[in-house]
């Protein structure tokens, strides 16, 4: 089994007038490391790591595990909430490309019961 691990774009989701540019955002996923987790680096090295599970939940309806909450966002967006002592960030996806990440990850690890 080999990791994952993709590239895709994302909103910061600010208060500003102005929508600010899409920032790159990784996407990873390491069967070997932890099978059940995924993780997601913000710009400035801001890691998540949370249950692959939460991800596939939160594409279809609001879901929530601790600092991490995603919800589906109209039909092909979703957002994503991450809290941390820092504060609170709110990214805003296209969902096909976390769909797409979803099922690479399954490629590699199909879910076991």
């Amino acid at each position: 089994m080999s990791a994952v691990e993709q590239y895709a774009r994302a909103h910061i989701v600010t208060d500003a007038a102005q929508d600010p540019p899409a920032v790159p955002v990784a996407l990873r996923y390491d069967p070997e490391t932890d099978p059940r987790k995924v993780h997601i680096t913000l710009p400035g090295h801001h890691e998540w790591a949370f249950a692959r599970d939460l991800l596939e939940q939160g594409l279809r309806a609001p879901a929530t595990a601790g600092d991490v909450s995603i919800w589906p966002c109209g039909r092909v967006q979703a957002v994503m909430e991450f809290h941390s002592p820092k504060g609170v960030a709110v990214v805003q996806f296209d969902s096909k490309a976390l769909i797409r990440f979803l099922r690479r990850t399954y490629l590699a690890a199909p879910v076991s019961n």
